[in-house]
Order: C-alpha cells, then sequence, then structure tokens
C-alpha cells in the first residue's frame, strides 16, 4: 500500500536525477562543477515556494533553509544531503524508470538489454516484492546517492511546514555540493548551519543508523624521471612511468586494496595515474577505521616510494598525504544523544535499528570532526556508483517517516 509520502518522494526522485549535477575531482573551484548549481537553485525555489525561512545559496554553494518550530526551547537539529553525483560512472542524461509493484524477478533496463538487476546480483532486492524500484535506464547511474536523500529531507521539511499542530523544533536544511570528492562540508558551514546536532540522509538498508565511518588520507605521488630521446636513451633514460608502475605493483596486491577487503578491513586504492615517461603521478586513497591503522598505510605508502626511488636514484619521488576525513565515532562516542534519538525514531515506524561501520564517508564525518555531531540514516539507495543503481519509493517513505519522527523526539530531548 502506497504512503503518503510515496507519490511525492517519487515525483521528487525523477525530477531530481534527471539534472546532470556531477562532481569533478580534478576541479580547482567550489563547488567543482557548475551544474551543480542548477541542481541548488531548483532546491532554492521549491524551498521558497514551500514556506521555508532563511532560504539562501551560500557562495560555496550550499543551499541553507530553515523549517520553523512549532515549539520553542529544544535543540536545533539539521538535516543534510548532498545534491552532486559520484564522478566515478556517466551521470549525464540520466532517464529515471519506475518499475511500479516489483515482480520479484530480473529488472531489464531498455538501453542496455544486457543488463540485469536480479535478487542474486542484489539480494536486498529480494525483499522489496511488490514495491516501486526506480532505477536508470542503463546507461548511467540513477543519482539517488544522494538525491534520494535531498528528495526525503525536502518531503520531510515540506510535510512540517504544512502541519503546524506537528510540535517540533528548528530545523536546519543544507543541501551540500562536492560530497563524493571529499569536499561538500566549507569550513563556515558549522557555523552558518547554526545547529546542535544534524543528520544526513545518505544510508543504505531501511533502519541503519550508521555512526561509525572509514579515517580517510588521499595521497600523491609524484614522479620526476630524465628525459632523453628515446633512440640514444642508453645509460641516460629514467622513464617515470616505469617508476609509477613499480611503485604499483610493490604495493600490496592480494591483501589491503578494496577487492580483497571488507568488514572493518581498510585499503590502499590507487585511483588514477597520469603523465608520461619524464613526469608521472599516481593519485592514491587510503582508508581504515583507526588512526592508527591510518597512518600505518601512509608509511607504507612512504616506505614503498623510497625503497623505488632507491634502485633509481636520478629520478626523484616525492609523496603528499593530506587528512580527508575521521571516524565520526571519535566523536560520537563521547556523547551518543542524537544516535539514541534516531534509533528512537526508527523502532517508533516499525523498524529495528542497525548499526554497522559504513566503509566510506559522509558529510556527516566533516561535519561531526567539525563539532556539529552527525551520524547517517537510510535512504534505502542500492547499488550506487553504477549502471545497476536502483531504490525502492517505499524504502524513501520510511526514512521521511523517520525524519518526522526525529523532529518530534528533538523536541523533547
Amino acid at each position: 500500500m502506497r504512503s503518503e509520502f510515496d507519490c511525492e518522494l517519487e515525483e521528487r526522485l525523477v525530477r531530481y536525477a534527471k539534472i546532470d549535477s556531477q562532481s569533478d575531482a580534478g576541479s580547482p573551484t567550489s563547488p567543482s562543477t557548475e551544474v551543480q548549481l542548477d541542481m541548488s537553485r531548483l532546491l532554492v525555489t521549491e524551498l521558497r515556494e514551500m514556506g521555508a525561512a532563511d532560504v539562501t545559496l551560500t557562495d560555496y554553494g550550499v543551499v541553507l533553509a530553515t523549517v520553523p518550530a512549532t515549539v520553542e526551547g529544544g535543540p536545533v537539529m539539521g538535516w543534510v544531503a548532498h545534491v552532486d553525483t559520484a564522478p566515478q560512472y556517466d551521470a549525464s542524461g540520466v532517464k529515471p524508470v519506475v518499475h511500479r509493484g516489483y515482480n520479484g524477478g530480473d529488472i531489464t533496463f531498455a538501453d542496455a538489454p544486457e543488463l540485469r538487476l536480479s535478487p542474486e546480483s542484489s539480494p536486498y532486492l529480494a525483499e522489496k516484492h511488490g514495491e516501486d524500484i526506480i532505477t536508470a535506464s542503463g546507461l548511467t547511474l540513477l543519482g539517488g546517492d544522494d538525491k534520494a536523500g535531498v528528495a526525503i529531507a525536502m518531503t520531510a521539511a515540506r510535510h512540517l511546514i504544512e502541519n503546524p499542530n506537528i510540535p517540533h523544533g528548528k530545523i536546519r536544511l543544507a543541501f551540500t555540493p562536492d560530497e563524493e570528492i571529499g569536499r561538500g562540508v566549507d569550513a563556515r558551514l558549522p557555523n552558518e548551519l547554526g545547529c546542535d546536532f544534524a543528520y544526513t540522509f545518505d544510508g543504505g538498508k531501511v533502519g541503519e543508523i550508521e555512526y561509525e565511518t572509514f579515517s580517510a588520507d588521499g595521497a600523491v605521488v609524484k614522479i620526476t624521471g630524465v628525459s632523453a630521446h628515446p633512440g640514444f636513451a642508453k645509460d641516460k633514460m629514467v622513464n617515470a612511468l616505469h617508476m609509477a608502475a613499480k611503485i604499483v605493483m610493490t604495493l600490496p596486491q592480494a591483501t589491503m586494496t578494496p577487492e580483497t577487503t571488507e568488514g572493518v578491513e581498510g585499503f590502499i586504492h590507487v585511483s588514477e595515474i597520469n603523465g608520461g615517461s619524464s613526469e608521472a603521478e599516481i593519485k592514491l586513497i587510503l582508508r581504515d577505521f583507526e588512526r592508527e591503522g591510518l597512518a600505518a598505510k601512509g608509511d607504507l605508502l612512504r616506505q614503498v616510494c623510497a625503497a623505488v626511488a632507491a634502485g633509481g636514484p636520478r629520478a626523484k619521488i616525492e609523496v603528499d598525504i593530506q587528512p580527508q576525513y575521521r571516524n565520526m565515532r571519535y566523536w560520537l562516542e563521547e556523547d551518543m544523544t542524537p544516535v539514541d534519538l534516531a534509533r528512537g525514531a526508527i523502532e517508533a515506524v516499525g523498524l529495528e535499528p542497525r548499526s554497522v561501520p559504513i566503509r566510506g564517508g559522509t558529510d556527516g564525518s566533516r561535519l561531526t570532526e567539525m563539532g556539529v555531531p552527525c551520524p547517517n540514516v537510510f535512504t534505502g539507495m542500492q547499488e550506487i556508483h553504477g549502471p545497476l543503481e536502483w531504490i525502492s519509493v517505499q524504502d524513501m517513505a520510511l526514512a521521511t517517516k523517520v525524519a518526522v519522527e526525529l523532529a518530534q523526539r528533538a523536541a523533547k530531548a
């Protein structure tokens, strides 16, 4: 049976998914792509039309707004979702498809007949019989990560504004750019968000409330070889690409890579190699749930680069490791009130709360580190960052109910 939120959520996600808002890690601007602002400007218009207060698009690309309180005295709560979609797969020209009343079998894709989404490849899908499933058409990702979160926050906000009889405190909304490239939280955001605690709506299966993420660093290895004409290069040339290949092949292969790890195991991921025989650059991401494990991975990378450099002393190898975000657990475990409120809200809508470590990060990781406790709430999104991405409308509706319940519970906190 469709809930009071289903139609609105479906319409919002389909509308939002059609907008190209992919971020770009190679861009120095903020936001990293101008197209993200197409989505942000639409949200500004919709927020003003629904009667939200203090609607602002900041110069760093965040949409801020307020759902005014109906009761005074409680804490200020924030709802956060990101407008950008992942750069790892095509996200332009998205054509959302609604598979109404899913029959339990394989889902096919109009623009990619060879693709199949099945309960065998995506076991959670087996639990969605009879629900309304949204996918893309096979050539792009859907962008439910995190436009589902945007749709949930917008729907819950609209519902509260139109129903002032529901008791709740002040709620601050933030729709961020560039979360997918780790740049969603500007240094000014915690102060301008102005809340006591917040929630990102950026999680997966129903019932999940997550308060533990990877700690993350980004690394760049720059290799300067010795250039020479290849016809006269004997005993002269030092090929930077050969040095890069040695570094990659010396790093762990059978362990400590994304494809060989799970659970709370960390990894070193070679994400990009650029350059030529004279100069080359390797980009990597380092991930671990513990600070010590993350530091150890950085040390291992430096040791490997030093060993390769020793074998080619005329080459120059530089390693630059920069922090990205840290495990939000370090701060949330000092005060679990936001997590406990969410668990209570999840139970109140008839679900069992579950907490598992996120093998990734959210804007909440940075916000928590910067003083705004911000665990992560489910949306239902599945198989993200690829053409098999899907989400259940009914899962989004449950997340919306959790948001409304959270608003009421926070007013009593």
